[in-house]
Order: structure tokens, then C-alpha cells, then sequence
């Protein structure tokens, strides 16, 4: 056993892991702007941080009245996401260390993520995180996406976890309320700082609100050696 005892790790793949967010927003906008709406924005963009493709096509529907079905919306996002992802995507650097040095002791690991499992097996084979995250959870495989806890709950029954023993680390709102919801603990590294203040980010374990540029692996394991020692 490692010396975090029986804590597993769940991680949230898009703007936690890596940093793909760029990426799917540049293929959101190529989307819509296919479909009609040639004005979507970054600011657009971060209302979806944290939510399902599929969740986000079936928005734009609503919100920009599109006559295209869902399916096919979905389809052509995952095509032009998976076109720039395979070239375009970087791990975060402490984030891959943090991975390395869980792997290293034998801390039971995961990938739960509101993309699709297609999209998430590229990303993780592009950056060789998938040596160390086998077991892999797409929303496209649950009922709900987050901040449903559905994906984090799949992801603890896979590793054979009790999920209070489980940590997610999360970098949106709604993967930090399906945390909770699902009764993890939750490291936060907010990928817009400006929801930093989020009210979901209160039931956080740890919130580290400069996000990434503070995070590191040392502090975040060490954070969690302290939860197995008073757990």
C-alpha cells in the first residue's frame, strides 16, 4: 500500500491534466461558425468549461436556435476537436508530475471527463499520460454529465473504491459540485480565476484560486498525506 494508505486519485481531464481548453474552443467556434452563428466568443467559450459536449451542443440549440440535430453537432465538434488535439494539446507540467509521482506509489488512478471517450483517449496518448491513467470515464458513458456526480461515481466503482476514500481533481465549477455530490474530497485548480469565488468552490478540500500557476505536486500530495493521516 502507498503511503497515502487507501485514497485514490479521480482527475478531470480538460483544463485540469491538460490544457485543451484553447483547443475546444477554436473547434467550437469553427463549428458553429459552419452553422450559421460566426460570432462565439472566448467568453462564450468559458460558460462551457466544466460541461459535457454533449450538454454544450444541446445549449447551443436552444440558445442559437439551430435546426441541426444534436448528433450531428456533437459529431462535427469531437471531428474538428480531435483534427487540433492531436497536435495542439500539452500536459501541464506539475500536473504530469503529480501523476507520475501518485503512479510511482501505486495510488489507484482515474480519468473522469465530460468528453468523449474518443477525444480522451487521443489527449492521453498524445501526451503519454495514458501510461499511468488507464481506467477512463467519459460522460458520453453515464446518464449525467456534471455536476451530476454520475462520472465520478462510474470512476470509483472501476478502480473498486469506496468514494469518500477518492480525491478529484477538478478545475471548473460543476466538476467541484459533482465532487461533492458524489462524496469526494476535491482538489480545485480553477482554470478561470475569475470563479475563483465560485460558491461550488467552497466544499473544496484544497482551492488553489491562482490555479495552475500555483499548483505543484509536492504541495498537492503533501496536502493529501495530511488528509490520510487525520481521515
Amino acid at each position: 500500500m502507498s503511503t497515502l494508505g487507501g485514497i485514490s486519485v479521480v482527475f478531470d481531464l480538460d483544463g485540469t491534466l491538460v490544457d485543451s481548453e484553447p483547443t475546444y474552443y477554436e473547434a467550437g467556434r469553427l463549428t458553429l461558425a459552419e452553422y450559421g452563428v460566426p460570432d462565439f466568443t472566448w467568453a462564450d467559450h468559458e460558460e462551457y468549461v466544466g460541461i459535457s459536449t454533449q450538454e454544450t451542443v444541446a445549449h447551443w440549440k436552444r440558445r442559437y436556435g439551430l435546426d441541426a440535430p444534436a448528433e450531428e453537432l456533437l459529431a462535427a465538434k469531437n471531428r474538428r476537436y480531435l483534427e487540433l488535439a492531436r497536435t495542439a494539446t500539452r500536459a501541464y507540467p506539475e500536473m504530469r508530475k503529480f501523476v507520475e509521482l501518485l503512479a510511482g506509489e501505486g495510488v489507484p488512478l482515474a480519468v473522469a471527463s465530460g468528453s468523449s471517450p474518443k477525444a480522451i483517449e487521443a489527449i492521453l496518448s498524445c501526451t503519454g499520460l495514458d501510461a499511468y491513467l488507464r481506467t477512463v470515464v467519459s460522460a458520453d458513458e453515464v446518464a449525467r454529465g456534471k455536476p451530476a456526480p454520475d462520472v465520478f461515481l462510474e470512476a470509483a466503482r472501476r478502480l473498486g473504491a469506496v468514494p469518500a476514500d477518492c480525491v478529484v481533481v477538478e478545475d471548473a465549477a460543476p466538476g467541484a459540485a459533482a465532487a461533492h455530490a458524489a462524496g469526494m474530497r476535491c482538489i480545485a485548480v480553477p482554470y478561470v480565476a475569475a470563479q475563483a469565488d465560485a460558491p461550488e468552490f467552497a466544499t473544496a478540500g484544497l482551492l488553489l484560486r491562482g490555479g495552475q500557476a500555483e499548483f505543484t505536486a509536492r504541495a498537492a500530495h503533501d496536502w493529501l498525506l495530511c488528509e490520510t493521516r487525520t481521515s
